[in-house]
């Protein structure tokens, strides 16, 4: 092979290397100001937690200014089918949507795994990150994969429940079991609950079909029921009131929804804020963040949430600090 030969193929490599880096995906921060970001998200069911989330996100990434025309932004509801989460993940990857966001944790893992390190995915409200793989650990997630957790305060559901039915013994706990963050949830309560010198009484559903027979299965068996924060479980909400009422045993849930579904009483975590906060997370990484030293943001706190209608429906008193509490600082379903 003759040098001149030899010149001409170098010079062809370092253009073709030199063309990749600038016709290849670029990070954001090097594409002009003009440029409209495609923004997916991806929801796992409609339920009022989860529409709330959406409806932050939304709220969030405005912050950033990302909004109107400065943004397109492509939602996808997958209705609570793994076959629809698989195709829409896929349908994101086929647009080249600059960023995606999971709401809840089936979302979010199909997201990364379709994205397979490569586009950005922003978790909003997924219970446990590094359990469920999607992070390497929350301060350093590690990859492509970042975004916001909302942590159940496990322990004040604990004081709620002993408030609200201070003499019950035996506690059921419902979880779905293809739900990461309703097991999580539920066997952690249970470990807490267990030291705490309750009878625990575990009840698992695989798709809110399930909920009327474990239901009634297990309002026969305990005092008071624990609805973590699980989105099959929320999603039965309704049919699980229906049942539990006949048996005039009270629901304490995680969120706020499912009170007013018909639980008694919570600590509830803003799903809302969840959102917000997982849209500024997207706004940042469409800027330039970087998800892997973009540590995950755990959201904690709450507000205490009272259905005085069902308390009464039930014969339940609830504490008067709790009601004061509840009126000022958090909300009262009547």
């Amino acid at each position: 092979m003759n040098k001149r030969l030899i010149s001409t193929i170098a010079i062809i490599v370092a253009f073709l290397a030199v063309a990749f880096v600038v016709t290849g995906k670029p990070a954001q921060q090097t594409k002009n100001k003009d440029y409209v970001p495609t923004v997916g998200i991806l929801q796992l069911v409609t339920h009022p937690a989860l529409d709330e989330i959406h409806r932050g996100i939304v709220a969030g990434l405005k912050t950033q200014g990302y909004t109107g025309k400065k943004i397109k932004i492509d939602y996808q509801n997958a209705q609570a089918n793994q076959a629809n989460l698989k195709t829409m993940s896929q349908k994101f990857t086929n647009e080249n949507a600059d960023l995606t966001l999971g709401i809840a944790t089936p979302a979010a893992l199909s997201l990364a795994k379709t994205a397979d390190g490569n586009s950005p995915v922003i978790l909003a409200g997924i219970t446990d990150p590094t359990g469920s793989g999607l992070v390497k650990t929350a301060q350093r997630p590690g990859a492509n994969v970042t975004g916001t957790s909302g942590d159940s305060p496990l322990e004040q559901h604990l004081s709620v429940i002993k408030q609200v039915v201070p003499n019950a013994k035996k506690l059921g706990i419902i979880y779905t079991t293809s739900d990461h963050g309703g097991e999580y949830n539920a066997k952690k309560m249970a470990q807490l609950a267990k030291t705490a010198g309750y009878d625990v009484h575990m009840y698992t559903i695989s798709t809110t079909n399930d909920m009327q027979q474990v239901a009634e299965t297990m309002a026969s068996q305990v005092d008071v029921v624990y609805a973590p924060q699980d989105n099959g479980v929320a999603s039965a909400m309704k049919t699980l009131i229906n049942i539990t009422n006949k048996d005039n045993i009270p629901v304490i849930p995680a969120v706020d929804t499912m009170v007013k579904d018909g639980g008694v009483a919570t600590i509830s975590v803003s799903q809302y804020d969840i959102g917000y906060q997982a849209g500024i997370m997207a706004g940042q990484v469409l800027k330039g963040k970087n998800t892997a030293t973009y540590p995950v943001k755990t959201i904690t706190k709450g507000d205490m949430v009272i259905n005085l209608k069902q308390a009464k429906l039930l014969g339940l008193r609830l504490p008067a600090d709790m009601i004061k509490t509840a009126e000022t600082k958090g909300e009262v379903f009547k």
